[in-house]
């Protein structure tokens, strides 16, 4: 009994140690905070293009209005990482892109691609784009329940390419019919809440070169 109760605490003590350095510990470097190239893209599947938005509501026309300068939408319904990967070099690389923002990996999830794979695929997105010197941001999910553990892999895949995490683009969507067109899209408000995400998240770069409202 004395033995469990010993296990028990030094479990304890190890998982406080690893919540610390988790909260405390410093974020890892970004790739490229002072990106090189032209253009403002977003690429990836459904919720890049906007489906379920009215037209010129889908999220990146939104974010364009919000940072006032042009931001061109390279999303494609149905895209899972595998398909974005085929059209990389057409659609981002030889579009001088200066910050990309990616939302992929939920037809992946939906469809019941590996996960692995999914991800060796984005890893391989990311780094090809950091190749070309633009920023990336990552638009992760959070899946209740059905996640497949989702969640964690957008975080390790940003800590080791050192792009940007929006932890959840969905967050406060998902469940809320006064914001959501069907099950898995947004309707208007809710791409401006996402257009609201990626906003935050890309404030930092844009080091007054870009209008920012």
């Amino acid at each position: 009994m004395k033995i469990i109760k010993t296990g028990a605490v030094v479990l304890a003590v190890l998982l406080a140690v690893y919540t610390g350095y988790r909260l405390f510990s410093p974020p890892p470097p970004v790739t490229n905070p002072r990106p090189a190239g032209e253009n403002i893209l977003c690429f990836g599947d459904s919720l890049t293009y906007g489906t379920g938005a009215s037209q010129g509501m889908d999220y990146p026309s939104q974010l364009s209005r919000r940072i006032g300068r042009p931001v061109i939408n390279a999303g494609i319904p149905g895209d899972t990482t595998s398909t974005a990967l085929a059209r990389l070099e057409r659609d981002v690389l030889e579009r001088s892109p200066r910050i990309v923002l990616i939302t992929l990996g939920g037809n992946d999830l939906k469809n019941r691609q590996d996960r692995d794979q999914a991800f060796r695929n984005l890893k391989t997105i990311i780094t090809a784009i950091q190749g070309r010197g633009a920023l990336v941001i990552v638009g992760g999910l959070d899946i209740p329940v059905w996640g497949r553990g989702f969640q964690e892999q957008y975080r390790k895949v940003s800590e080791e390419t050192g792009a940007v995490l929006v932890p959840d683009a969905l967050k406060g969507l998902l469940g809320n019919p006064e914001k959501m067109s069907d099950a898995i899209h947004p309707n208007d408000a809710g791409y401006g809440i996402m257009a609201g995400y990626f906003h935050e998240a890309i404030k930092p770069y844009l080091f007054g070169i870009f209008r920012c409202r």
